[in-house]
């Protein structure tokens, strides 16, 4: 961010603080700007942070700090013996948020269900192609061949009826693209002739709502008065865009943020030692990747990509980047999920072998693209640099690595197309808890073209995956995944990097701040003392 940008964010703040003075606000130093704010159509965190967590809310919730699913906006559900049929008893008395374009004449009811969900699977849907409509969390977790049909049972009741079991329904259904959004304010919107204002002036049932965005500056909320669990304690929330992890800490030691994101590595020692803070933390439920362009030649070849692994010292990155903050990674799922697989084999650093495995592959003189990705993610504290290591690492192999990186909503876009020329630098963190979280919408042939950056379609790997989503025994699933990683192991289609701990800084006046092991940041329950 330039100086300019900078001192018009600051200036931006402080100017909403000033006019919220009499209120109690709480601003947060977030790392990026949001694709928008209709969370079906992203996958980045940065973006459910600024929507989902804050303007919607879903059928079914996790708990604050577990993986563990409780009822939302359906108070009960019921499912059918043989796990195609799951009936949700709707909350009542629920209201949606107003703005100054929107006040909804009714509550929430079945109606809002079913289009949240038809407009990601119905291309006659109106809203099917709006914003570019994606729908990549929808269509890599392979909904639109699982969902039959969703009933209207009446107002308050909805039912879905599914091709298949799918394991993981009930926490999949707690996903930020599962936000439950308002079919009155759709339909106003389509009327208006803007039905893109879904996405760019949200209107959701959740405990705050939008007031204003000035792009890669600021973001400001106010507490739902109407909310159905009671109104926040705070009457203003505002998210400070700041990129620069160190103009973060500086902030919050100043008081212009009570929280921060991702702070450096280098960092965490002298904030635990400064007593008006506060840093929590936990291991995260994450892993950051490489992923080769499985389609482009020579990266088509499994032994390519692995003698590129061979080649890139992973040790020496996580002391570099993670300064003992991380550990790395050899599986595409952290070591705390079920089914882990500690069994498999890493690729070895072995940058002769790499050498020699290359030029037995008829790869000479090659040169190729890394991505650096260009904001800070708690499995990659920074992108440029990892970039530059695996560049050196390479070089060394005979490997020329040209670094390219684009605006982070650019970044995740371009990064997705099959064509697409280079290796991606990415990661994940776990959206509910389960590994096909990970294997299927990273990895499965659903998800090629959308959040398989790896484009990577293996007939092996996908029948595994695939069955482990109709089986309820979670012992019996664990073995198909434990398979599952040996495949991806063999065919290389990442250089896996690291898993990461990770820490959330804050004011010793912020009180009731959940740190949740999906990552999410969530405000609502939290508190300032005066």
């Amino acid at each position: 961010m330039s100086l300019k940008k900078t001192l018009a964010s600051g200036l931006m703040v402080a100017a909403l603080m000033a006019s919220t003075a009499s209120a109690k606000t709480m601003v947060y130093c977030s790392e990026g700007s949001p694709e928008g704010f209709d969370p079906a159509l992203y996958t980045a965190g940065t973006t459910f942070n600024a929507s989902s967590r804050t303007i919607y809310d879903r059928l079914v919730e996790f708990e604050a700090t577990t993986t563990a699913t409780k009822p939302g906006l359906a108070e009960s559900w019921d499912i059918s013996d043989d796990g195609l049929e799951y009936t949700f008893h709707l909350r009542k008395g629920v209201k949606f948020q107003s703005s100054d374009s929107f006040t909804p004449t009714r509550d929430f009811n079945a109606d809002d269900v079913i289009f949240t969900f038809d407009r990601q699977r119905k291309e006659d849907n109106p809203y099917f192609k709006v914003e570019g409509g994606s729908w990549e969390y929808f269509n890599s977790m392979s909904m639109p061949d699982l969902i039959k049909e969703i009933v209207k049972v009446d107002d308050n009741t909805v039912k879905f009826v599914l091709n298949r079991p799918e394991a993981p329904m009930i926490a999949n259904l707690a996903m930020d693209f599962a936000s439950i959004v308002s079919k009155e304010y759709a339909d106003a919107m389509l009327a208006a002739g803007t039905p893109e204002m879904l996405n760019q002036a949200p209107i959701g049932t959740g405990p705050f709502k939008f007031v204003a965005y000035q792009k890669d500056a600021v973001i400001r909320f106010a507490a739902n008065p109407d909310y159905w669990q009671g109104a926040s304690p705070l009457d203003d929330l505002v998210f400070a865009i700041t990129t620069d992890a160190s103009v973060r800490y500086q902030k919050l030691k100043a008081g212009e943020c009570q929280i921060m994101s991702y702070p450096n590595p280098a960092d965490v020692a002298a904030m635990k030692a400064d007593s008006s803070l506060n840093v929590m933390e936990q291991e995260g439920l994450n892993v950051g990747y490489l992923a080769y362009n499985t389609m482009q030649p020579p990266f088509d070849k499994k032994e390519v990509r692995k003698a590129l692994n061979m080649a890139i010292d992973k040790k020496a990155i996580l002391d570099v980047i993670f300064q003992g903050s991380g550990t790395i990674a050899k599986n595409p799922i952290p070591p705390a999920m079920w089914s882990y697989n500690d069994a498999v084999k890493d690729d070895p650093f072995d940058p002769e072998a790499a050498k020699k495995m290359l030029a037995d592959a008829g790869v000479k003189d090659l040169s190729m693209k890394i991505w650096a990705i260009p904001v800070q993610r708690p499995y990659n504290p920074n992108g440029r640099r990892m970039a530059e290591l695996m560049q050196e690492d390479l070089a060394k192999i005979g490997v020329k690595v040209e670094i390219v990186s684009y605006e982070w909503g650019e970044y995740l876009e371009r990064s997705k197309a099959k064509d697409r020329d280079g290796a991606v630098l990415l990661g994940w963190t776990g959206d509910n808890g389960d590994p096909d979280n990970f294997l299927a919408v990273l990895l499965g042939c659903d998800a090629v073209g959308g959040s398989n950056r790896a484009q990577w379609c293996n007939k092996d790997f996908n029948d595994l995956i695939m069955k482990a989503k109709v089986i309820s025994d979670q012992a019996e699933r664990a073995k198909l995944y434990e398979q599952a990683q040996v495949v991806f192991k063999e065919e290389a289609p990442w250089d896996t990097i690291a898993h990461s701990v990770v820490f959330t800084p804050m004011s010793a006046k912020v009180e009731g701040y959940n740190m949740s092991p999906l990552g999410s940041v969530r405000f609502y329950g939290v508190d300032l003392k005066e």
